[in-house]
């Protein structure tokens, strides 16, 4: 996520070390967000999809495969898509998922999770969306470690229609740094915005780096 400026204003400064793309920062606007502005023409709703052209089958059918099968009379005209991050998934070969509930409207307390220092792993969301088709869904994420920015990403995860069970989206694989200069706590802030700039979520955390997974 994007930031009007290089330090976290809570944190203190000097820091070595580059995280591999650990997410998080900066209010739903950013500055780094031109190059993921698609442009995709008119907006036209779920209700307007599905009644139009309703009676050629086959069009019926591409469109299912696309937005899957969706009633359109419970469809209402003008609806706001609602995007709801239900999970974030920490995954790694030969380990057990590390399951991160979200908790809307709540940053989560303390240290959020740790990580093994030069390990492989993915982030895992589950994405519930509703009422309305959701266009250009991205992920963004800034980390600092002690006040400095070490690292920010970003990933274009796609346009998802609504539906009754969630979505599953695993980002691509990354390695984490290593050495006594990478181990320590890193602050983050990570956002998923929508091609017209609605944010669906915005979150900071702790999380850190050491020299093997935390102990239960």
């Amino acid at each position: 996520m994007g930031s009007d400026s290089d330090k976290d204003p809570d944190i203190e400064s000097d820091s070595e070390g580059k995280v591999s793309r650990q997410h998080s920062q900066s209010s739903c606007p950013t500055e780094d967000d031109d190059d993921l502005n698609i442009h995709l023409g008119p907006k036209v709703s779920l209700k307007e999809h599905l009644e139009k052209d309703k009676d050629d089958e086959s069009l019926r059918r591409w469109k299912e495969q696309l937005i899957g099968s969706v009633d359109a009379s419970a469809v209402e005209e003008n609806q706001e898509p609602d995007v709801k991050i239900l999970s974030l998934a920490i995954v790694t070969l030969g380990r057990a998922d590390m399951l991160l509930p979200i908790t809307e409207g709540e940053n989560p307390k303390g240290l959020w999770f740790t990580l093994k220092e030069g390990s492989l792993y993915r982030l895992k969301f589950t994405i519930k969306v509703s009422n309305e088709i959701v266009c250009g869904l991205k992920y963004t994420s800034t980390v600092w470690k002690t006040g400095i920015k070490v690292d920010s990403s970003k990933e274009m995860l796609g346009t998802f229609s609504p539906q009754a069970d969630p979505y599953t989206h695993e980002m691509p694989e990354e390695t984490t740094p290593s050495g006594i200069f990478a181990r320590g706590q890193y602050t983050a802030r990570s956002k998923f915005v929508d091609d017209d700039n609605k944010c669906y979520l915005d979150i900071n955390y702790t999380f850190d780096i050491q020299k093997d997974w935390a102990k239960h």
